[in-house]
């Protein structure tokens, strides 16, 4: 088996996102944003994956998947500016994330989908200190984590979010998006390897 991990974090349009797998709705009822899956098990080689969510142009991709890996898709609404033959309008974009092995220690991968050009992003260490990185729009940074915290502290841009879960060594990804209201959020996930039998 393969994997596809998908981070709802479209708060453009209305009601539920149906994610579709080679034309299959693989959850009728749809996700919210800010719901984040699993890793949901297909068969490793291509597929085609499409978002659609009410009010927001839908949004396609094609994965190729190998066996054992998992690729997370982060859907997000993009303003496209108004031309002489439409008006402004938002379309689903999917920012994709390819697996990263951590073989010691643990690593925050901060990575943004919000419209904000950058954001300062910021973990508390044992002693109180704040160690942190600038993530860019459509982009990752990447932060050593030195607390033996259970839950690990986090600002962003100077204000507290929600703190990061802890365990053993390994990534840890914190998806930074903006709710309907164009403040910026974040949720987290261990990017776990799931493995599957031959």
């Amino acid at each position: 088996m393969a994997f596809i991990r998908v981070v709802d974090a479209i708060a453009k349009g209305s009601g539920p996102l149906n994610v579709f797998f080679d034309g299959e709705d693989m959850r009728p009822k749809g996700y919210q944003l800010g719901d984040a899956t699993g890793g949901i098990g297909l068969k490793p080689g291509t597929h085609k994956v499409k978002f659609v969510r009410e009010g927001v142009v839908e949004g396609m991709t094609t994965v190729i998947l190998e066996k054992d890996q998992t690729v997370t898709l982060i859907p997000f609404a993009e303003l496209v500016p108004a031309t002489d033959q439409k008006p402004a309008h938002f379309r689903v974009q999917i920012l994709r994330l390819k697996q990263k092995s951590v073989d010691s220690g643990r690593v925050v991968t901060f990575v943004s989908v919000s419209a904000r050009p950058e954001l300062k992003a910021e973990l508390m260490n044992d002693d109180g200190t704040w160690v942190g990185a600038f993530v860019k729009r459509l982009a990752i940074a990447e932060v050593g984590m030195k607390s033996s915290q259970a839950f690990v502290p986090v600002k962003l841009n100077g204000n507290m979010t929600n703190p990061i879960p802890m365990g053993g060594v390994g990534n840890y990804v914190m998806v930074l998006y903006d709710d309907a209201d164009s403040k910026v959020q974040s949720l987290y996930f261990r990017d776990f390897r799931y493995l599957s039998a031959d």
